[in-house]
């Protein structure tokens, strides 16, 4: 059965069955995209860590504001990726491994959170998603909240 905590229109972990011991079929959506889609088997003793250190960074509201104030979202996530020195580094975000290795993805604070990826494949299977920005928006305390949640049920799952 599929746990699901947040909301996909903007940020969602659904938690699926598990392969073995330490794998586990997540899902990981923002702004109605499932980012997931060349590789949702999690390897949940690098995971579970990795969400919950991305959790409590958020909830510090130990993440960058806005590199380029003014500009949109879209705007933002082309300049970043543009950028090869190590500035664009600052605001890399969701570093878990292969599960997301297929998004470009950066995030920093605006009140919000503010989630900016795009799908870099071309074997993507959505081929109309490749080229587009997408944005998500969501109050820092849910997003870390959500992670918090998801990373428990799969600690409790894993320590059966």
């Amino acid at each position: 059965m599929t746990r699901r905590f947040g909301d996909q229109a903007t940020f969602a972990v659904e938690v699926g069955e598990a392969e073995s011991p330490q794998l586990r079929i997540v899902d990981l959506w923002a702004a109605g995209k499932r980012l997931t889609t060349d590789d949702n088997s999690t390897f949940l003793p690098f995971f579970c860590p990795a969400m919950r250190s991305t959790a409590a960074q958020v909830r510090r509201r130990d993440v960058r504001p806005c590199p380029f104030p003014g500009r949109s979202p879209e705007e933002t996530f082309r300049l970043l990726e543009q950028d090869k020195t190590a500035f664009r580094e600052h605001f890399w975000f969701m570093e878990w491994g292969e599960t997301v290795d297929n998004v470009s993805r950066y995030a920093y604070l605006d009140d919000d959170l503010i989630l900016v990826f795009a799908f870099r494949r071309p074997t993507h299977p959505f081929p109309d998603d490749l080229g587009t920005i997408f944005v998500a928006r969501i109050p820092p305390d849910d997003f870390a909240t959500t992670l918090q949640a998801a990373a428990e049920l799969l600690d409790a799952d894993f320590a059966r």
